[in-house]
């Protein structure tokens, strides 16, 4: 089973717009990683934390930034169907939209999402359960996978890199509501909450995107 997560440099955005197929794109060359304040808000005695708003208003906050931690790749597959005939695990489907600050939905926004298996491993020879894909005009995204199982020192958790054509990449990540080691986990942050249903085929999971593009 993989250790803890531990917090590393950051990685080449040239080599992240390459993996992704977006080689056109000019960006920076270094990408800083999240550092320990963005990664480790928590809410304080009394106080809970706003979540991440709906941008509909044209005044919506930023996503927070966490960690890439030690099992992100380069070069996944574009596809929004992660899981392969036989997968064992819980399926979920994740959907919403990628903003801008300004409340418009981006078109093409790059995401490429990575995470454990039911057993809370990382395939880190291969790319199951890793994969890249855009929004459609509307900024609206489908992702096709399973629950992510559990593993020392973390609660269930998806990883997620986004970044709006020719802007810088954000690195977050994404978790579900009422798991008991959202308690524990020093990483987690209530404003990266998916709202999550039930149903008989799997979960459905929404949660929407504001990235720092005007």
């Amino acid at each position: 089973m993989p250790e803890d997560e531990q917090e590393t440099s950051g990685i080449s955005r040239k080599h992240f717009i390459v993996a992704a197929g977006v080689g056109a794109l000019a960006v920076p060359a270094a990408l800083s990683a999240a550092g320990p304040a963005s990664a480790r808000v928590r809410p304080e005695a009394g106080r809970l934390l706003t979540p991440t708003p709906k941008c509909t208003d044209g005044d919506s906050t930023a996503t927070p930034s966490q960690m890439e931690g030690p099992y992100f790749k380069p070069n996944s597959p574009e596809r929004a169907d992660l899981t392969t005939p036989g997968m064992p695990g819980t399926k979920l489907t994740v959907s919403g939209i990628v903003y801008s600050q300004s409340c418009k939905p981006i078109n093409r926004a790059l995401l490429d999402f990575w995470q454990a298996d039911n057993n809370g491993n990382y395939d880190n020879t291969g790319f199951t359960l890793r994969g890249h894909q855009y929004t459609d005009a509307q900024g609206r995204f489908t992702l096709t996978t399973i629950v992510p199982g559990l593993y020392p020192g973390r609660t269930r958790h998806i990883h997620v890199k986004l970044q709006a054509p020719g802007r810088s990449i954000l690195t977050t990540q994404t978790y579900f509501p009422n798991e008991p080691r959202n308690q524990t986990d020093s990483l987690y942050d209530p404003r990266l909450l998916m709202k999550v249903t039930s149903g008989p085929n799997g979960r459905d999971a929404v949660i929407d995107f504001v990235l720092r593009v005007p």
